[in-house]
């Protein structure tokens, strides 16, 4: 006659946890060390080649501001875009967001745009949007100009 081994202990009824607690610790290291890299950079759309005029209101006073390669700032200042022309100059950025200040304060609903020279140091270009902001602007545009031998849409 055939004897059945006896067990010692019964069949366990528990899951084993272990692997899972592994598990969940690599990927609690992974998400530790990859969410500072996640908000390090900022969102931002850049501009399109081939993109199309905004509809202009012809009511609007226009500021059209142009950054010089030297640094320098020159303006235009009238009813439609202009960035040919200039009304006023200033050499620094005081003395530009003061004069543009003065435009604001005038006329509250006037369109900013800014153009700037290839060869313009970015530094300066974001410094004289700053100092536009300063000065109360809070309709800014940016111009930019399609690359040669591509037509426009």
């Amino acid at each position: 006659m055939l004897v059945k081994p006896q067990r010692k202990h019964g069949p366990k009824a528990e899951m084993n946890v272990v692997p899972y607690i592994d598990v969940m610790l690599v990927l609690l290291v992974i998400f530790m060390v990859t969410a500072p890299m996640l908000v390090q950079g900022v969102k931002i759309e850049l501009p399109k080649v081939a993109a199309e005029a905004l509809p202009m209101e012809n009511e609007r006073q226009i500021l059209t501001l142009s950054v010089k390669a030297d640094g320098g700032f020159y303006w235009h200042l009238g009813s439609e875009l202009n960035a040919e022309d200039q009304t006023d100059s200033a050499i620094d950025l005081d003395d530009m967001r003061e004069k543009v200040a003065a435009i604001i304060a005038e006329r509250g609903d006037t369109q900013v745009y800014v153009r700037a020279d290839d060869a313009a140091d970015y530094g300066r270009v974001v410094a004289g949007i700053a100092e536009l902001q300063r000065g109360g602007v809070v309709n800014l545009g940016l111009i930019t100009e399609a690359p040669p031998g591509q037509s426009e849409p």
